[in-house]
């Protein structure tokens, strides 16, 4: 804008200079066009980096400039100078009575005409000053549309940045979930076949060999969690919870019970995993650390919510046990507005709850 208004006024100059060297106008007009130029031009760039005192003290310079220059020679270039200096009272971001009093007191060059002659070049002056406020305005306006809409996308790249960051977080702590709760559980029961076989293999090869083909059938499962893990696939079980969670019961190593009150009914997938993962925690922890004889699971319908529980006879803690396991759950029950309880005693045996909506 600022150099289409340099053009704009070096034109209006050289026009003014025609006029004089053309037809013999005072050069006095000259010499107040050259001021009124380089002030436009050279000047107007400083003026819009300071304060609205100095634009106030550049537009009291340039319109009795303009006016003295119109008076002089009322051609087309003092004219033209007249519009320049309404746009730039625009781009000053002067105050709008301001700006309005210049544009009304620019007509006022006219007075020296007769009656009929001035209202018509007056009007004719005022349509056009304030066609050029009204004009600069709407750049101004687009301009700092254009500005804000860059402003905004450099955001939006910012916040997809960091959208991407969390999602890779939450995605590989997703899969670190997985790898535990599944990949840790199979280990589990894989080490604990191994070594019930290595007891009875003396014995009895044939219960040994059984033993040995589960052991063999858990790492294949054990196998397959790993690859969906890596991968990042969240493959929903075909199983329904209850019949998943006796399933993971038959495997469970030591003497457990499932009951299942309410009435069943479909949960979402990401639901359903964090409490098969529950108590896949909870057993595993029993077979690891419990030394229990006896173990219980509930699977509670509620309302509202579904939660499971692992009860266990053991040794218990006390109370303070911690590790990726309970981390993991921990995370999966925030991620889904519910909430994760791992209670022990001393001698009194542990349990391990979730509850989430459904």
């Amino acid at each position: 804008m600022n150099r289409a208004l340099g053009v704009l006024t070096c034109g209006a100059f050289l026009s003014i200079v025609l006029g004089v060297l053309g037809s013999g106008e005072p050069v006095l007009s000259l010499v107040l066009g050259a001021v009124f130029a380089a002030l436009a031009t050279a000047g107007f760039g400083w003026v819009r980096t300071q304060d609205r005192r100095w634009a106030a003290a550049y537009v009291g310079v340039q319109l009795p400039l303009a006016f003295v220059t119109f008076t002089i020679n009322a051609g087309v270039g003092a004219t033209l100078f007249l519009v320049v200096l309404v746009s730039q009272c625009v781009l000053l971001r002067l105050p709008l009575p301001v700006v309005a009093l210049v544009i009304a007191v620019v007509p006022l060059v006219h007075l020296g005409m007769s009656l009929g002659e001035g209202l018509r070049e007056g009007l004719g002056t005022l349509v056009s000053v304030l066609f050029a406020a009204v004009i600069t305005e709407l750049l101004v306006r687009e301009q700092r549309s254009r500005g804000e809409l860059a402003e905004a996308h450099e955001k939006l790249r910012d916040y997809a940045t960091q959208a991407e960051r969390l999602a890779t977080a939450q995605e590989r702590n997703r899969v670190a979930r997985d790898i535990h709760d599944g990949l840790g559980h199979s280990l589990t029961v894989v080490q604990m076949q191994v070594k019930a076989a290595r007891a009875v293999l003396p014995t009895d090869p044939g219960k040994a060999d059984e033993v040995l083909a589960k052991a063999q059938e858990q790492a294949e499962n054990a196998l397959s969690e790993v690859r969906r893990s890596v991968k990042a696939l969240r493959e929903p079980r075909s199983a329904p919870l209850p019949d998943a969670l006796r399933a993971l019961v038959s495997e469970a190593g030591v003497p457990a019970e499932l009951t299942v009150s309410g009435a069943e009914r479909p949960l979402p997938e990401e639901h359903r995993e964090a409490l098969f993962r529950t108590v896949q925690e909870g057993l595993t922890n029993v077979r690891k650390h419990a030394a229990a004889a006896h173990v219980d699971l509930l699977l509670d319908y509620a309302e509202a919510s579904v939660r499971v529980c692992v009860r266990d006879d053991g040794v218990g803690t006390d109370g303070t046990a911690s590790g990726f396991g309970l981390v993991g759950l921990r995370e999966r029950a925030e991620q889904l507005g519910g909430k994760l309880a791992f209670t022990s005693a001393v001698g009194e045996g542990s349990a391990l709850s979730m509850e989430v909506p459904g």
